[in-house]
Protein backbone atom coordinates (compact mmCIF):
# COMPACT_ATOMS: atom_id res chain seq x y z
CA UNK A 1 0.00 0.00 0.00
CA UNK A 2 0.87 3.16 -0.86
CA UNK A 3 1.45 5.80 2.19
CA UNK A 4 -0.40 8.59 1.05
CA UNK A 5 -0.82 12.49 2.20
CA UNK A 6 -2.93 12.26 5.02
CA UNK A 7 -4.69 15.78 4.49
CA UNK A 8 -3.90 16.42 0.24
CA UNK A 9 -5.22 20.19 0.14
CA UNK A 10 -7.27 20.57 -2.81
CA UNK A 11 -4.16 21.43 -5.21
CA UNK A 12 -2.21 18.16 -4.34
CA UNK A 13 -6.09 16.18 -4.77
CA UNK A 14 -5.93 17.94 -7.79
CA UNK A 15 -2.69 16.80 -9.34
CA UNK A 16 -3.49 13.21 -7.83
CA UNK A 17 -6.57 13.04 -9.95
CA UNK A 18 -5.37 14.13 -13.50
CA UNK A 19 -2.19 11.65 -13.47
CA UNK A 20 -4.74 9.37 -12.24
CA UNK A 21 -6.30 10.20 -15.36
CA UNK A 22 -3.43 9.56 -18.05
CA UNK A 23 -2.29 5.64 -18.78
CA UNK A 24 -0.22 4.49 -16.07
CA UNK A 25 3.53 3.64 -17.09
CA UNK A 26 5.93 2.59 -14.63
CA UNK A 27 7.67 5.78 -14.67
CA UNK A 28 4.63 7.02 -13.83
CA UNK A 29 3.68 4.86 -11.58
CA UNK A 30 6.64 5.62 -9.58
CA UNK A 31 6.30 9.60 -9.81
CA UNK A 32 2.88 9.36 -8.77
CA UNK A 33 3.76 7.06 -5.60
CA UNK A 34 6.87 9.89 -4.99
CA UNK A 35 4.06 12.86 -4.85
CA UNK A 36 1.71 10.59 -2.91
CA UNK A 37 4.08 10.22 -0.37
CA UNK A 38 5.70 14.04 -0.18
CA UNK A 39 3.28 16.16 -1.57
CA UNK A 40 3.88 19.81 -1.98
CA UNK A 41 6.67 21.18 0.11
CA UNK A 42 6.26 24.37 1.89
CA UNK A 43 8.26 26.95 3.44
CA UNK A 44 9.67 24.42 6.27
CA UNK A 45 11.83 23.10 3.45
CA UNK A 46 14.42 25.13 2.70
CA UNK A 47 14.99 25.19 -0.73
CA UNK A 48 11.20 26.48 -1.37
CA UNK A 49 11.79 29.15 1.49
CA UNK A 50 10.65 31.87 -0.58
CA UNK A 51 7.84 29.79 -2.70
CA UNK A 52 5.02 27.90 -0.59
CA UNK A 53 3.79 25.98 -3.43
CA UNK A 54 0.76 24.22 -1.07
CA UNK A 55 -0.80 28.22 -0.66
CA UNK A 56 1.00 29.41 -3.81
CA UNK A 57 -0.25 27.16 -6.96
CA UNK A 58 -3.43 27.65 -8.31
CA UNK A 59 -5.01 25.43 -11.14
CA UNK A 60 -6.68 28.06 -13.15
CA UNK A 61 -7.95 26.55 -16.08
CA UNK A 62 -8.26 29.15 -19.15
CA UNK A 63 -11.66 28.69 -20.77
CA UNK A 64 -11.48 31.29 -23.26
CA UNK A 65 -7.91 29.74 -24.66
CA UNK A 66 -4.50 31.36 -25.00
CA UNK A 67 -2.50 33.59 -26.33
CA UNK A 68 0.65 32.90 -27.74
CA UNK A 69 3.77 34.71 -28.15
CA UNK A 70 6.08 34.36 -31.71
CA UNK A 71 8.74 32.45 -31.92
CA UNK A 72 12.36 34.11 -30.52
CA UNK A 73 14.30 32.96 -32.87
CA UNK A 74 13.55 31.70 -37.22
CA UNK A 75 13.12 28.31 -37.82
CA UNK A 76 11.42 25.15 -37.62
CA UNK A 77 9.74 24.75 -34.02
CA UNK A 78 9.05 21.03 -32.45
CA UNK A 79 5.76 21.89 -30.55
CA UNK A 80 5.07 20.52 -27.81
CA UNK A 81 1.42 21.11 -26.76
CA UNK A 82 -0.10 20.71 -23.38
CA UNK A 83 3.15 18.70 -22.90
CA UNK A 84 2.65 16.16 -25.63
CA UNK A 85 4.40 16.50 -28.68
CA UNK A 86 2.93 17.16 -32.03
CA UNK A 87 4.37 14.31 -34.08
CA UNK A 88 2.33 15.36 -37.14
CA UNK A 89 4.01 18.50 -37.24
CA UNK A 90 7.83 17.58 -36.51
CA UNK A 91 9.90 19.67 -38.17
CA UNK A 92 13.18 18.32 -40.04
CA UNK A 93 15.76 18.44 -37.56
CA UNK A 94 19.11 19.56 -38.81
CA UNK A 95 22.35 17.82 -40.07
CA UNK A 96 23.99 15.94 -37.15
CA UNK A 97 20.74 16.17 -34.67
CA UNK A 98 18.38 13.28 -34.48
CA UNK A 99 15.44 12.00 -32.47
CA UNK A 100 16.19 8.69 -30.14
CA UNK A 101 14.77 6.93 -27.73
CA UNK A 102 13.95 8.44 -24.65
CA UNK A 103 15.59 6.71 -21.49
CA UNK A 104 14.18 8.82 -18.57
CA UNK A 105 15.73 8.89 -14.88
CA UNK A 106 13.97 8.97 -11.58
CA UNK A 107 14.34 12.10 -9.48
CA UNK A 108 13.15 12.95 -5.87
CA UNK A 109 13.48 16.68 -6.66
CA UNK A 110 9.52 18.23 -6.85
CA UNK A 111 9.70 19.78 -10.28
CA UNK A 112 10.81 16.50 -11.43
CA UNK A 113 8.40 14.47 -9.51
CA UNK A 114 5.65 16.60 -10.86
CA UNK A 115 6.58 16.36 -14.25
CA UNK A 116 7.03 12.97 -14.72
CA UNK A 117 3.72 12.21 -13.29
CA UNK A 118 1.49 14.36 -15.37
CA UNK A 119 3.97 13.92 -19.19
CA UNK A 120 2.93 11.99 -21.89
CA UNK A 121 6.11 10.58 -23.87
CA UNK A 122 8.89 12.27 -23.04
CA UNK A 123 11.27 13.41 -26.39
CA UNK A 124 14.93 12.74 -26.45
CA UNK A 125 17.68 14.87 -29.08
CA UNK A 126 21.03 13.78 -29.69
CA UNK A 127 23.32 16.30 -31.90
CA UNK A 128 26.45 13.59 -33.27
CA UNK A 129 29.67 14.06 -31.56
CA UNK A 130 31.83 16.49 -33.61
CA UNK A 131 28.84 17.42 -35.59
CA UNK A 132 27.22 20.88 -35.30
CA UNK A 133 23.88 22.55 -35.35
CA UNK A 134 23.74 25.20 -38.04
CA UNK A 135 20.50 26.71 -37.09
CA UNK A 136 19.05 26.74 -33.52
CA UNK A 137 17.11 24.15 -32.20
CA UNK A 138 13.56 25.32 -31.00
CA UNK A 139 11.49 23.36 -28.69
CA UNK A 140 8.22 25.41 -28.26
CA UNK A 141 6.24 24.83 -25.34
CA UNK A 142 2.64 25.49 -25.62
CA UNK A 143 0.37 25.83 -23.01
CA UNK A 144 -3.59 25.91 -24.44
CA UNK A 145 -5.02 26.36 -20.69
CA UNK A 146 -6.78 23.19 -20.78
CA UNK A 147 -5.25 21.28 -18.23
CA UNK A 148 -2.35 20.96 -16.27
CA UNK A 149 0.53 19.14 -17.61
CA UNK A 150 4.56 17.82 -17.51
CA UNK A 151 6.42 17.77 -20.43
CA UNK A 152 10.00 15.62 -19.99
CA UNK A 153 12.99 16.75 -22.60
CA UNK A 154 16.45 15.12 -23.33
CA UNK A 155 19.38 16.56 -25.22
CA UNK A 156 22.74 14.87 -25.36
CA UNK A 157 25.71 17.09 -27.08
CA UNK A 158 28.14 14.49 -28.59
CA UNK A 159 31.78 15.03 -27.63
CA UNK A 160 32.81 18.17 -29.60
CA UNK A 161 30.24 18.87 -30.68
CA UNK A 162 28.14 22.53 -31.15
CA UNK A 163 24.64 23.45 -31.02
CA UNK A 164 22.05 26.09 -29.72
CA UNK A 165 19.17 25.16 -27.92
CA UNK A 166 16.07 27.42 -27.61
CA UNK A 167 13.33 26.12 -25.24
CA UNK A 168 10.32 28.78 -25.20
CA UNK A 169 7.15 28.70 -22.69
CA UNK A 170 4.36 30.27 -24.03
CA UNK A 171 0.33 30.18 -23.67
CA UNK A 172 -1.66 29.67 -20.22
CA UNK A 173 -0.65 26.87 -18.12
CA UNK A 174 -2.64 26.37 -15.07
CA UNK A 175 0.22 24.22 -14.06
CA UNK A 176 3.21 23.90 -16.87
CA UNK A 177 5.93 21.20 -14.85
CA UNK A 178 8.91 20.92 -17.44
CA UNK A 179 11.95 18.83 -16.46
CA UNK A 180 15.00 18.77 -19.22
CA UNK A 181 18.13 16.88 -18.95
CA UNK A 182 21.24 18.21 -20.86
CA UNK A 183 24.13 15.99 -21.63
CA UNK A 184 27.36 18.02 -23.03
CA UNK A 185 30.53 15.81 -23.36
CA UNK A 186 34.05 16.63 -23.50
CA UNK A 187 34.84 18.93 -25.85
CA UNK A 188 31.33 20.53 -26.88
CA UNK A 189 30.33 24.06 -26.83
CA UNK A 190 26.48 24.47 -26.16
CA UNK A 191 23.84 27.46 -25.58
CA UNK A 192 20.82 26.94 -24.17
CA UNK A 193 18.22 30.28 -24.45
CA UNK A 194 15.03 29.97 -21.95
CA UNK A 195 12.27 31.83 -23.05
CA UNK A 196 9.61 31.86 -20.43
CA UNK A 197 6.45 34.07 -21.83
CA UNK A 198 3.40 32.68 -19.99
CA UNK A 199 0.69 34.62 -19.50
CA UNK A 200 0.35 36.24 -15.78
CA UNK A 201 -1.97 33.71 -14.49
CA UNK A 202 -0.05 30.85 -15.53
CA UNK A 203 1.79 28.76 -12.74
CA UNK A 204 5.18 27.19 -14.17
CA UNK A 205 7.39 25.10 -12.78
CA UNK A 206 10.52 24.14 -14.99
CA UNK A 207 13.91 22.39 -13.59
CA UNK A 208 16.70 22.03 -15.74
CA UNK A 209 19.45 18.98 -14.66
CA UNK A 210 22.82 19.52 -16.02
CA UNK A 211 25.97 17.23 -16.81
CA UNK A 212 29.18 19.06 -18.17
CA UNK A 213 32.19 16.64 -19.67
CA UNK A 214 35.92 17.86 -19.74
CA UNK A 215 37.02 21.21 -21.98
CA UNK A 216 33.22 21.57 -22.07
CA UNK A 217 31.48 24.90 -22.75
CA UNK A 218 28.18 25.60 -21.44
CA UNK A 219 26.11 29.19 -21.74
CA UNK A 220 22.87 29.63 -20.16
CA UNK A 221 20.70 32.60 -21.07
CA UNK A 222 17.28 33.24 -19.03
CA UNK A 223 14.28 35.50 -19.69
CA UNK A 224 11.90 35.22 -17.38
CA UNK A 225 8.61 36.96 -17.47
CA UNK A 226 6.88 36.68 -14.19
CA UNK A 227 3.41 34.69 -14.12
CA UNK A 228 1.51 34.44 -11.72
CA UNK A 229 4.10 31.51 -9.99
CA UNK A 230 7.45 30.82 -11.92
CA UNK A 231 9.70 28.46 -10.21
CA UNK A 232 12.86 27.95 -12.14
CA UNK A 233 15.23 25.67 -11.35
CA UNK A 234 18.72 24.95 -12.69
CA UNK A 235 21.31 22.51 -11.46
CA UNK A 236 24.50 21.55 -12.49
CA UNK A 237 27.57 18.98 -12.40
CA UNK A 238 30.79 20.29 -13.06
CA UNK A 239 32.11 16.71 -13.34
CA UNK A 240 34.57 17.49 -16.33
CA UNK A 241 38.15 18.80 -15.66
CA UNK A 242 38.46 22.81 -17.33
CA UNK A 243 34.98 23.20 -18.26
CA UNK A 244 32.90 26.50 -18.56
CA UNK A 245 29.72 27.59 -17.35
CA UNK A 246 28.66 30.83 -18.12
CA UNK A 247 25.26 32.24 -16.57
CA UNK A 248 22.88 34.98 -17.88
CA UNK A 249 19.35 35.82 -16.99
CA UNK A 250 16.98 38.88 -16.49
CA UNK A 251 13.70 38.30 -14.46
CA UNK A 252 11.05 40.92 -14.91
CA UNK A 253 8.13 41.04 -12.39
CA UNK A 254 5.33 43.04 -12.86
CA UNK A 255 2.13 43.27 -10.15
CA UNK A 256 1.33 40.26 -8.62
CA UNK A 257 4.17 38.03 -10.15
CA UNK A 258 6.54 35.83 -8.33
CA UNK A 259 9.57 34.50 -9.85
CA UNK A 260 11.59 32.12 -7.96
CA UNK A 261 15.25 31.51 -9.64
CA UNK A 262 17.04 28.96 -7.85
CA UNK A 263 20.88 27.66 -9.52
CA UNK A 264 22.86 25.07 -7.56
CA UNK A 265 26.82 24.09 -9.27
CA UNK A 266 28.41 21.10 -7.89
CA UNK A 267 32.76 21.56 -8.91
CA UNK A 268 33.90 17.71 -8.43
CA UNK A 269 36.66 18.23 -11.35
CA UNK A 270 39.75 20.51 -11.12
CA UNK A 271 40.14 23.88 -13.36
CA UNK A 272 36.46 24.36 -13.85
CA UNK A 273 35.02 28.28 -14.23
CA UNK A 274 31.51 29.27 -13.76
CA UNK A 275 30.14 33.03 -14.10
CA UNK A 276 26.68 34.03 -13.10
CA UNK A 277 25.17 37.20 -13.31
CA UNK A 278 20.71 38.00 -12.69
CA UNK A 279 19.55 41.21 -13.37
CA UNK A 280 15.79 41.60 -11.65
CA UNK A 281 13.23 44.27 -11.92
CA UNK A 282 10.16 43.95 -9.88
CA UNK A 283 7.33 46.61 -9.99
CA UNK A 284 3.72 46.95 -8.08
CA UNK A 285 3.47 44.10 -5.63
CA UNK A 286 5.55 42.05 -7.33
CA UNK A 287 7.35 39.28 -5.25
CA UNK A 288 10.89 37.35 -6.67
CA UNK A 289 13.53 35.19 -5.21
CA UNK A 290 17.63 34.23 -5.88
CA UNK A 291 19.04 31.05 -4.37
CA UNK A 292 22.41 30.53 -5.83
CA UNK A 293 24.55 27.91 -4.46
CA UNK A 294 28.48 27.31 -5.51
CA UNK A 295 29.72 23.41 -3.80
CA UNK A 296 32.63 22.73 -4.61
CA UNK A 297 34.24 19.90 -3.48
CA UNK A 298 37.92 18.66 -1.75
CA UNK A 299 39.39 17.30 -5.48
CA UNK A 300 38.07 20.49 -7.52
CA UNK A 301 40.88 22.72 -6.80
CA UNK A 302 41.63 25.64 -9.42
CA UNK A 303 37.50 26.54 -9.15
CA UNK A 304 37.01 30.23 -10.43
CA UNK A 305 33.41 30.97 -9.59
CA UNK A 306 31.47 33.58 -9.37
CA UNK A 307 28.08 34.41 -9.06
CA UNK A 308 25.88 37.92 -9.03
CA UNK A 309 22.63 39.14 -8.15
CA UNK A 310 21.54 42.78 -9.07
CA UNK A 311 17.71 44.06 -8.33
CA UNK A 312 15.67 47.22 -8.87
CA UNK A 313 12.68 47.80 -6.95
CA UNK A 314 10.37 50.02 -8.36
CA UNK A 315 7.68 50.56 -6.19
CA UNK A 316 7.33 50.31 -2.40
CA UNK A 317 5.09 47.16 -2.52
CA UNK A 318 7.59 45.16 -4.56
CA UNK A 319 10.01 42.39 -2.43
CA UNK A 320 12.61 40.17 -3.76
CA UNK A 321 15.53 38.19 -1.59
CA UNK A 322 18.49 36.61 -2.33
CA UNK A 323 20.01 34.11 -0.65
CA UNK A 324 23.74 33.12 -2.77
CA UNK A 325 25.38 30.38 -1.00
CA UNK A 326 29.72 28.38 -0.95
CA UNK A 327 29.91 25.34 0.12
CA UNK A 328 34.26 25.20 -0.30
CA UNK A 329 36.26 21.87 0.59
CA UNK A 330 39.00 22.51 -1.44
CA UNK A 331 41.75 25.05 -0.68
CA UNK A 332 43.10 26.50 -3.90
CA UNK A 333 39.84 28.13 -5.35
CA UNK A 334 38.82 31.99 -6.41
CA UNK A 335 35.00 31.85 -5.18
CA UNK A 336 32.85 34.92 -4.73
CA UNK A 337 29.10 36.10 -4.29
CA UNK A 338 27.70 39.73 -4.10
CA UNK A 339 23.77 40.70 -3.55
CA UNK A 340 22.00 44.15 -4.23
CA UNK A 341 18.51 45.21 -4.19
CA UNK A 342 17.82 48.86 -4.60
CA UNK A 343 15.55 51.81 -6.18
CA UNK A 344 16.48 53.86 -8.86
CA UNK A 345 19.22 56.38 -7.28
CA UNK A 346 17.81 59.67 -6.85
CA UNK A 347 21.11 61.51 -8.05
CA UNK A 348 20.68 59.43 -11.17
CA UNK A 349 17.34 61.01 -11.97
CA UNK A 350 18.21 64.19 -11.22
CA UNK A 351 20.35 64.24 -13.43
CA UNK A 352 18.63 63.16 -16.51
CA UNK A 353 15.72 65.49 -15.28
CA UNK A 354 17.89 68.76 -15.51
CA UNK A 355 18.28 67.87 -18.91
CA UNK A 356 14.76 68.31 -19.74
CA UNK A 357 13.77 64.86 -19.88
CA UNK A 358 10.71 64.19 -18.29
CA UNK A 359 10.27 61.77 -15.09
CA UNK A 360 8.55 58.51 -16.84
CA UNK A 361 10.92 58.69 -19.61
CA UNK A 362 14.12 59.13 -17.51
CA UNK A 363 12.93 56.27 -14.95
CA UNK A 364 12.32 53.96 -17.94
CA UNK A 365 15.65 54.87 -19.47
CA UNK A 366 17.30 53.79 -16.20
CA UNK A 367 16.00 50.79 -15.94
CA UNK A 368 16.56 50.01 -19.15
CA UNK A 369 20.79 50.78 -18.60
CA UNK A 370 20.32 48.01 -15.93
CA UNK A 371 19.51 45.72 -17.94
CA UNK A 372 19.93 45.79 -21.29
CA UNK A 373 23.65 44.87 -21.10
CA UNK A 374 23.23 41.33 -19.52
CA UNK A 375 22.94 39.89 -23.16
CA UNK A 376 25.80 41.84 -24.59
CA UNK A 377 28.01 38.84 -24.94
CA UNK A 378 25.71 36.88 -27.03
CA UNK A 379 27.47 35.98 -30.19
CA UNK A 380 23.82 35.19 -32.21
CA UNK A 381 22.96 38.88 -33.03
CA UNK A 382 19.12 37.29 -33.50
CA UNK A 383 19.08 35.34 -30.26
CA UNK A 384 20.41 38.58 -28.39
CA UNK A 385 18.12 40.65 -30.52
CA UNK A 386 15.16 38.79 -29.37
CA UNK A 387 15.94 39.04 -26.13
CA UNK A 388 16.28 42.51 -26.19
CA UNK A 389 13.20 43.32 -27.79
CA UNK A 390 10.80 40.96 -25.35
CA UNK A 391 13.07 43.70 -22.33
CA UNK A 392 12.42 46.67 -23.78
CA UNK A 393 8.20 45.60 -24.83
CA UNK A 394 8.30 44.64 -20.95
CA UNK A 395 9.25 47.99 -19.62
CA UNK A 396 7.38 49.64 -22.84
CA UNK A 397 4.23 48.53 -20.61
CA UNK A 398 5.58 48.67 -17.03
CA UNK A 399 7.59 51.74 -17.16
Amino acid sequence: MLQRLDNPNATEAALIAAAGRMARTPARSRALAAFERQGLPTRRVEEWHYTDLRSRLKLSVSPAGATMAGPPVAGAAIRVVDGRLEEAAMPPLPAGVKRVPFAGHDSDATVAVIAAMLAGEGLALAIAAGGKAATPILIRHEATGAAPFGAQIEVAIGAGAEATIVEQLTGHAPLAAVRTRLRVADGARAVWAIFQENDANSSVLARLEIELGADAELTILAFNRASALVRREIAVAAAGANSRIVMRGVNLIGAAGHVDLTTDIGHSAPGVAASEIFRNVVTGDGQGAFQGRIRVAAQAQKTDARMACNTLLLSDEAEFSAKPELEIFADDVQCGHGATVADILPEHLFYLRARGIPEREARAMLVKGFVEDTFDEVADESLREAFNARIEDWLDRHG
